[in-house]
C-alpha cells in the first residue's frame, strides 16, 4: 500500500511510534523540554557521533510551470529567470569544490523544458568525477526517468511535501504539474525503486498547523523505514522565508517549538539524518547543532548562478509563457531571483570554524561511490 493510502487512514492507524511522537510534540513544561532535549543529544551522539554533515545547493534553473502560492519561483511571479548551461553548472560546481564541499544539492523549478531528464543526467556526470555526493531537488518523475540519473552518478533525491493536508495543498498549488498531491507524496517511494541510497523529505512549515504537519511527516518516515529500509532516510524542517510573490504565512512555528520538534525527531528516529538549512538565523543554527540536527547547508546561494554570476547574459522574464527581455531599475543587481532569503549567510569556513568550537567535526564527505562496487 502506497503511502497516499497510509495517510488518508492515519487519524485511525497511527504507528506506536507515531502515537509516541504525538506525545513528544505536545505541550511541555521547560523541565520537561530540559529532559527531551538531553535524551535527544545522548541519542545523536550515539548515533552520530561529534559529526556534522555540510553541504550545499547548486540551483540549476528558476523556470518553473507550476502556481505555488508561497513560492518564489512561481511561475506567475514577473522574476528574472534563467537555466545555467553545461558550462556554468560546471563553474558553479568548481566554486564550491574550491570552498571544501564534496556534497552538493541541484535545486531546480520544474519544467520539463528546460530541466528535462537528459540535461539532469548531463549535470550529474559533469560533477561525479569531483562530488562523491549528487543529491536533487526537481519535480517529481518516474522511476523510469530517475534511473538514467541514478546511473549517472546521483545518490540521493530529496522532496518535500510542503504540506499533508489535501485541501491546503489543493489551495496553495493552483497550476501545473504540482497540483497532482499523491504523485508527489508517493515520489520517494519511486526514487527508492529507481536507486536512489539517499531520500529525504519534509514539510514547509508555515502553511497549515506545525503539530498536524509533524505528525504525518513522522508517519511518513516512519513509512519509509520500513519500506524503503534499505535507503538513508532524512528529514528536513524548512519555515516560510520572505520570496518573490510576497506570500505572507498564517501559521508558525516558534524557535522553542521547532527545537522541540528537532528533539522529538530523534528520539522517535534515531538513527535518521535531521537536515537545517540557511533559511534559520545564525544563533539559532548553532544552538540546535548539538540537539540532533546531523546535516547543515552553508554559504547557499538560492538564486541560479548566484556563487560565480555566471548566466547573466541569458536572463529572461517569463509572460504567459513567452520568454521576454528583462527591464532592469538602475542600480538594480542583475542576477537570476533566488527562490527565498537566506538568513545564515556566514561562510563555510566560519561555519565549520563554529562547529568545532562546538566541540563537532565538520563532515565535507562521507561517501565515495566507487565503495559501491
Amino acid at each position: 500500500m502506497p503511502f497516499a493510502e497510509t495517510l488518508d487512514n492515519l487519524p485511525l492507524s497511527k504507528s506506536d511510534v507515531v502515537r509516541r511522537f504525538e506525545q513528544l510534540i505536545g505541550p511541555k513544561s521547560e523541565a520537561e523540554l530540559e529532559s527531551m532535549a538531553r535524551t535527544s543529544r545522548v541519542l545523536t551522539l550515539q548515533n552520530f557521533g561529534r559529526t556534522m554533515r555540510l553541504f550545499a545547493p547548486l540551483y540549476l534553473s528558476n523556470e518553473c510551470i507550476n502556481n505555488c502560492r508561497y513560492c518564489g519561483f512561481s511561475r506567475d511571479n514577473p522574476i528574472l529567470r534563467v537555466t545555467l548551461s553545461m558550462r556554468e553548472v560546471v563553474a558553479e560546481a568548481r566554486y564550491l569544490s574550491e570552498a571544501g564541499f564534496r556534497q552538493i544539492l541541484l535545486v531546480a523549478g520544474e519544467h520539463p523544458k528546460f530541466v528535462s531528464e537528459d540535461y539532469l543526467v548531463e549535470c550529474v556526470r559533469a560533477l561525479a568525477p569531483d562530488f562523491p555526493s549528487i543529491s536533487i531537488e526537481v519535480g517529481p518523475m518516474s522511476i523510469q526517468d530517475y534511473v538514467p540519473i541514478v546511473g549517472a552518478g546521483g545518490e540521493g533525491l530529496v522532496v518535500y511535501q510542503e504540506t499533508y493536508q489535501r485541501a491546503v495543498y489543493a489551495e496553495l498549488h493552483t497550476a501545473g504539474p504540482k497540483r497532482d498531491f499523491d504523485y508527489r507524496l508517493n515520489c520517494p517511494e519511486r526514487a527508492y525503486a529507481a536507486g536512489f541510497r539517499r531520500i529525504g523529505i519534509g514539510a514547509l512549515f508555515g502553511l497549515w498547523r506545525w503539530q498536524e504537519e509533524a505528525i504525518a511527516l513522522a508517519a511518513h518516515v516512519d513509512y519509509l523505514l520500513r519500506r524503503c529500509w534499505q535507503a538513508q532516510i532524512t528529514v528536513s524542517l524548512p519555515r516560510l522565508r520572505p520570496a518573490a510573490g510576497g506570500f505572507l504565512p498564517v501559521f508558525s512555528i516558534s524557535d522553542r517549538e521547532l527545537a522541540q520538534l528537532v528533539c522529538a525527531l530523534r528520539i522517535s528516529f534515531p538513527q535518521v539524518g535531521i537536515v537545517l538549512s540557511t533559511r534559520e538565523r545564525p544563533s539559532l543554527r548553532d544552538a540546535l547543532v548539538s540537539l540532533g540536527v546531523t546535516m547543515m547547508s552553508a554559504g547557499s546561494h538560492t538564486e541560479p548562478g548566484g556563487y560565480t554570476r555566471r548566466g547573466t547574459e541569458h536572463l529572461h522574464q517569463t509572460v504567459r509563457g513567452r520568454i521576454i527581455p528583462p527591464e532592469f531599475q538602475e542600480g538594480q543587481d542583475q542576477l537570476a531571483t533566488g527562490q527565498f532569503e537566506i538568513s545564515d549567510d556566514r561562510p563555510p569556513e566560519r561555519i565549520a570554524a563554529v562547529l568545532r568550537q562546538r566541540g563537532f567535526e565538520p563532515v565535507w564527505k562521507d561517501w565515495e561511490q566507487a565503495l559501491s562496487g
